[in-house]
């Protein structure tokens, strides 16, 4: 079952000022703040681009078996997809399970909030 992601957007200075706060006992994350951080929008367009969230909608929608069907699915190369894939699973977005000799993609987030630091 997807649920809501929040998404920090903070200066990269920012945000290690605000990780040494925390590592010091400074500074207590709260439930409330985002699970991950991006240091400009436009990096977390290229996560979140047009086509990939077209991506997300093919995979919960679809729910393709394997990456292969999943690939003619979205008019996509294997490659390719493979590494946008990838790169989702670091941030918790998707979920790539290997099952028998497929690999399985799901959807893990499929509500995203977008929370601005200064």
């Amino acid at each position: 079952m997807a649920q809501k992601m929040i998404i920090g957007i903070m200066a990269k200075e920012a945000f290690q000022q605000r990780t040494m706060a925390i590592a010091r006992g400074e500074y207590k994350r709260t439930s409330h703040e985002p699970q991950i951080w991006f240091d400009s929008i436009e990096s977390l367009a290229q996560i979140l681009s047009t086509k990939n969230r077209e991506l997300l909608r093919i995979i919960k929608n679809e729910q393709p078996k394997s990456m292969t069907e999943l690939a003619k699915a979205a008019g996509r190369k294997p490659g390719n997809l493979s590494r946008t894939l990838k790169t989702m699973e670091r941030y918790g977005i998707v979920s790539l399970q290997k099952v028998d000799k497929a690999v399985r993609p799901s959807v893990c987030v499929d509500d995203f909030r977008v929370a601005f630091g200064f």
